[in-house]
């Protein structure tokens, strides 16, 4: 099968990489022009907040104090490669699952999305804000890890964490409980079943 039809036949799957995309950089437009540089906005209160950040770093602020040109070259390669790899696996792989497909497909838009931050922003804008504020879950947590807030992320984190989600699911469940993809030119239903 040519790349071409490789690409075709995963194109559901490579327009959620595009919706996650699109929908990352849309939120985060509009965070910056409705939040600015504001305190937090509450969303539900007593647990998220629409809260403006931008993130130098990788995953939770690490290598932010690293200088350039190593912080953006690690964090801008990285991202590329891996990039090019669930790509590449996207639409070369004998891979049929559905939900390992679409794992991957909100990992693409994710890591695209802040990849693009970082090439057109020099950072990641992040907005959302998870806490607790039930007290003994908040006492737990501030005597673990000495704040009851997750740190602020964005639509691409969410994204990807859900897609990873997915791909551990799919590691975990049985294959007889998973979600084939019909290969080219096989039905969607068994013989006898409509």
């Amino acid at each position: 099968m040519s790349l071409l039809d490789s690409l075709k036949s995963r194109r559901a799957y490579f327009l959620v990489s595009a919706a996650v995309l699109v929908l990352d950089q849309a939120t985060k437009v509009a965070a910056d022009k409705l939040l600015g540089r504001e305190g937090p906005a509450p969303l539900v209160p007593g647990f998220l907040n629409l809260w403006y950040s931008r993130n130098r770093g990788g995953l939770f602020g690490y290598f932010s104090e690293w200088d350039d040109p190593w912080r953006s070259l690690l964090l801008t390669l990285f991202p590329l490669v891996a990039i090019a790899l669930i790509a590449w696996f996207l639409a070369r792989a004998d891979e049929r699952n559905r939900s390992t497909l679409f794992g991957l497909a909100l990992i693409l838009g994710g890591a695209a999305g802040n990849l693009l931050d970082r090439v057109l922003r020099g950072e990641v804008v992040d907005f959302l804000d998870l806490y607790a504020s039930w007290r003994p879950l908040a006492n737990w947590l501030l005597s673990r890890f000495g704040t009851v807030h997750w740190p602020t992320f964005n639509l691409a984190d969410s994204a990807i964490v859900v897609g990873a989600g997915l791909l551990v699911l799919d590691l975990l469940l049985p294959e007889n409980e998973s979600f084939p993809e019909p290969a080219p030119g096989e039905s969607a239903h068994p013989e006898g079943q409509a």
